[in-house]
């Protein structure tokens, strides 16, 4: 989902890490920036700065999961979270 406003703070972080796997353009559109690539990655830095958090681009939140799907892995995970 698009943000109608420029998203900061945890929420740019959150908004950039659900969007990772799609790519910078698609991840700054979805956090509110359009296609002001450099002003999200500005924006992106500064926000995991503040949380001590040190990213060097969009690739970096991309989580093992996310990788895994986006590769075409095998996930082995239980049908429900009661069966583990």
């Amino acid at each position: 989902m698009t943000s109608k406003k420029k998203l900061d703070g945890i929420e740019l972080i959150s908004c950039a890490k659900a969007s990772a796997s799609a790519g910078v353009e698609a991840a700054a559109k979805n956090c509110g920036y359009g296609t002001d690539i450099e002003t999200f990655r500005a924006a992106l830095q500064q926000a995991c700065a503040d949380m001590g958090v040190e990213v060097d681009g969009i690739a970096d939140l991309v989580t093992d999961q996310q990788q895994v799907v986006q590769d075409g892995g095998l996930e082995i995970a239980p049908d429900t979270a009661s069966d583990l």
